[in-house]
């Protein structure tokens, strides 16, 4: 079967952008077919024509241009990022941004409710939570509770905990609940991964932990174990002297850049989950 052959196209108006007009001669004398016809242009709308290829023209008015003298007087208000963890002593929200993209390690002081507490709030903010402890069934019915029904909260026995595989877009608060001498821990602090260690009270070895520390928090503290902390943390004498006097929702937080007293207020939903605030467990 022969295959098929077609003649060049000719384009007689000597042009290689455009085609020659339709309708018309070679003399161009033939309406563009772009153009309207004379009943058209009569009963068209009054008003501004557009101009071909670019529609109507826009107010007629010089742009908005800003001085650099003026952009000093902008600001955009952004409050800090992260866990909401009660108020200050100025009434203000006190915000710990336990999740970054350098490893964060942090030591809790405290009690099993206030560890429960900073988990179910990580969890509101979009992370997840994964709880490596030697009482799982205490951690159960919060583990269920959290997320509405999805997994954010993975309750897992010492020494089983596997890789979390963090992320910016999926951050993880590794919680090890494990007594005032918890084993080496088998997830150490990594970007979007922060570790945070529950001791009830201090231990042999929990000086060391608290120096290595980023950040530390502590709740209600014996006069012996508020002096130990006053040495490593290098707390004022006062700071020192309010320790023993801290209420159940009372805390302190020391970081290497100063420290801060926060009062934990729960909520509604919180109490009805985890109780009243208590030190001990």
């Amino acid at each position: 079967m022969a295959s098929p052959t077609y003649q060049p196209r000719v384009n007689t108006s000597g042009n290689g952008w455009r085609n020659p007009p339709l309708g018309g001669g070679e003399s161009g004398g033939g309406r563009l077919s772009h153009q309207p016809r004379p009943d058209e242009d009569q009963s068209g709308p009054t008003g501004p024509k557009p101009r071909p290829g670019y529609g109507l023209r826009g107010p007629r008015r010089s742009p908005h241009v800003l001085t650099a003298e003026s952009l000093a007087s902008l600001t955009l208000p952004v409050g800090d990022d992260g866990v909401i963890i009660g108020i200050d002593p100025q009434n203000q929200p006190a915000v710990l941004s336990l999740l970054r993209p350098a490893p964060m390690e942090i030591a809790l002081v405290g009690s099993m409710w206030m560890a429960q507490l900073l988990a179910l709030r990580t969890v509101a903010i979009g992370a997840r939570v994964a709880v490596e402890t030697a009482r799982p069934p205490a951690w159960g019915q919060m583990a269920q509770a959290a997320g509405g029904g999805q997994q954010c909260v993975s309750v897992h026995d010492v020494r089983q905990i596997a890789p979390q595989g963090p992320s910016v877009s999926s951050p993880v608060l590794v919680v090890r609940d494990m007594g005032a001498r918890p084993p080496r821990n088998q997830l150490a602090p990594s970007p979007w991964q922060s570790v945070l260690t529950v001791l009830p009270f201090l231990g042999p070895r929990s000086p060391q932990m608290l120096g290595r520390a980023d950040l530390v928090g502590m709740q209600r503290l014996s006069p012996e174990e508020a002096e130990v902390v006053t040495r490593i943390m290098r707390l004022p004498e006062q700071v020192s002297a309010v320790l023993p006097t801290l209420s159940d929702n009372a805390m302190l937080w020391c970081s290497r850049d100063g420290h801060q007293f926060v009062m934990t207020q729960p909520t509604e939903a919180e109490t009805n989950l985890l109780g009243g605030p208590r030190r001990m467990d």
